[in-house]
């Protein structure tokens, strides 16, 4: 099996590419946004210089490893980041997702993470999980399009 690192993929509206370093500001307004990380485990970035550092340890060190699926969501018409979907693949292979709200309710994160999940499948990556907060059950309407289904619920510490 040959070891690939974030692939780019189609569908029929978006484009999943690797974020570049031009999508900075992108990356900050994503991150940026106080409601769309309302239930995500870390706050929101405050500046672009954050993000630059977000870029540099989350991203592009993450495709300098063997194998990964850290996905820029782009609308096939202008290959602007909207939002993003990640497998890890290793550990508890989790995938995570965000949209910029104005694309929110449109069918895009199921339709990201689908093709992510489906590449990594194709990889060899035998499950992937999942989790989201109950408060969010948008999140988990997500997870359930893909076929996932509700396993256990925990208590942060």
């Amino acid at each position: 099996m040959e070891a690939l690192n974030t692939p780019a993929i189609e569908t029929e509206r978006l484009l999943l590419r690797r974020f570049r370093p031009e999508d900075i500001p992108a990356l900050f307004s994503i991150y940026g946004d106080r409601e769309v990380n309302t239930y995500l485990p870390w706050r929101p970035l405050a500046s672009c210089q954050e993000a630059e550092r977000l870029f540099e340890n989350e991203y592009a060190a993450a495709y300098r490893e063997p194998r990964g699926y850290r996905y820029a969501v782009c609308l096939k018409a202008d290959d602007i980041p909207i939002g993003y979907v990640h497998v890890d693949p290793e550990g508890a292979r989790d995938l995570g997702y965000a949209l910029s709200r104005a694309f929110w309710h449109q069918g895009i994160a199921v339709e990201a993470a689908r093709a992510a999940a489906a590449q990594a499948k194709q990889d060899g990556l035998p499950f992937i999980t999942a989790t989201h907060d109950v408060n969010n059950p948008r999140s988990g309407s997500v997870m359930r399009a893909l076929g996932m289904r509700y396993q256990y619920t925990y208590r942060e510490q």
